[in-house]
């Protein structure tokens, strides 16, 4: 599962019509589809950590639909 670098599910529908902040984390191939479909999740933000904190678990999950490379719908 993909991880989504936003602070809250809100943040992330804000940024509707850009570009995905991510990071992949399959070891067997590219997860992200610039025209489709997959679930991501963050890592929780912290001051110390502002992409992600590894010491804690996830705070959502997200269907994300991508649409020319840009974020189109979040669910």
């Amino acid at each position: 599962m993909m991880i989504l670098n936003y602070k809250s599910k809100k943040a992330l529908k804000e940024q509707i019509g850009q570009p995905l902040d991510y990071t992949e984390t399959s070891l067997f191939g590219a997860e992200f589809k610039p025209d489709g479909v997959f679930c991501g999740c963050n890592r929780p933000y912290s001051p110390e950590y502002p992409k992600y904190d590894i010491r804690k678990g996830r705070e959502f999950f997200a269907s994300v639909t991508m649409s020319g490379g840009l974020i189109s719908k979040v669910k």
